[in-house]
């Protein structure tokens, strides 16, 4: 009877004395955010994933009560940024916009990575867009059905932002389903590419919103989008699905934070991030971007992270892909 005693003393004893602690934890993810909020973008400045940040920048602050500040730590095709994010404290203070290049097709593209993809703290999908099939203004084909009669008859040349990236392995999963023999001229970036299309020097291009600018400034025309269905950005521009049946390749852009980052933390992001996104004001700033807000919850985030990295790996393998490490 007195060892029982002693041991519920014991244990009450325990529980006094960590009971502050323990509030004081909870009492912080509570408060949570109380300083500024980093939010590391893994490329550099100008392109989709930063404009997506930046748009989202400062109504998020705004919603959150505190500022957001965004960070350029661009390399390795997204991987030096979101590395960086992973070695932080999972406090909910360092966070990094990610996509597929550095989530769900880079661990197929390279021997090794340096975090582990599916153990980062995965709060949300923010945005998902088409990519778009450009081609140089002389084509002679002015239709889809035009294009690939021509890429039957000769060697198209078309442009990706690099070896790996997604705009290379949306272009690839087009010839691996087409059968089209069109050669892939990988440039180091969107600017380099678009130069060049602009130029007539290759004749189409897969590229990612920021391709609207030479469109509508008439230095290249749009052929096409990879969307399933018709994209209401450019709606008399067919979809590639109406050409190669099945055929489906959209680009996505997530926000990660490190691993064991708290769900109370992760609960209050991704609320925040949904009422934001859903503001008229912010909704029309994307959408005049070309991006569209997708926001998922986490659990099906990461559901739909382990289906996209199903689909590129098998892109990968059968196109025999390989970047330089």
């Amino acid at each position: 009877m007195r060892n029982t005693r002693r041991h519920i003393l014991r244990q009450l004893l325990v529980t006094a004395l960590a009971s502050p602690f323990i509030s004081r934890a909870a009492s912080a993810q509570g408060k949570y955010p109380e300083r500024p909020v980093k939010m590391i973008v893994p490329f550099p400045p100008g392109g989709g994933v930063d404009l997506t940040a930046r748009l989202m920048m400062e109504p998020l602050s705004k919603e959150l009560g505190q500022t957001i500040i965004i960070e350029n730590k661009g390399g390795a095709g997204g991987i030096i940024g979101v590395e960086a994010m992973s070695h932080a404290a999972p406090d909910g203070y360092t966070l990094s916009l990610t996509g597929a290049g550095t989530l769900t097709a880079g661990p197929h593209l390279r021997s090794k990575m340096p975090y582990d993809p599916m153990a980062l703290t995965q709060v949300t999908r923010l945005v998902r867009m088409p990519f778009i099939l450009a081609v140089r203004n002389d084509l002679p084909a002015k239709t889809l059905p035009e294009f690939m009669e021509l890429a039957k008859k000769q060697e198209l040349r078309w442009a990706s932002g690099g070896i790996g990236t997604s705009q290379h392995l949306a272009g690839e999963l087009f010839t691996q389903m087409s059968g089209l023999k069109m050669i892939h001229v990988p440039y180091r970036g969107t600017g380099p590419a678009l130069n060049d299309l602009a130029a007539g020097i290759v004749d189409a291009y897969f590229g990612d919103p920021a391709t609207l600018g030479l469109i509508r400034s008439g230095k290249a025309r749009a052929m096409a989008v990879t969307s399933p269905e018709r994209w209401s950005v450019l709606p008399d521009t067919p979809a590639l699905a109406e050409a190669v049946k099945g055929y489906e390749a959209e680009n996505w852009y997530g926000l990660a934070a490190p691993a064991g980052t708290p769900k109370p933390i992760v609960d209050r992001l991704y609320a925040a991030i949904s009422k934001v996104l859903a503001e008229p004001d912010v909704k029309k700033k994307y959408d005049e971007s070309g991006l569209t807000p997708a926001l998922l919850p986490p659990a099906e985030y990461v559901a739909f992270l382990k289906r996209d990295s199903v689909t590129w790996g098998d892109v990968v393998r059968k196109g025999n892909i390989k970047i330089d490490e």
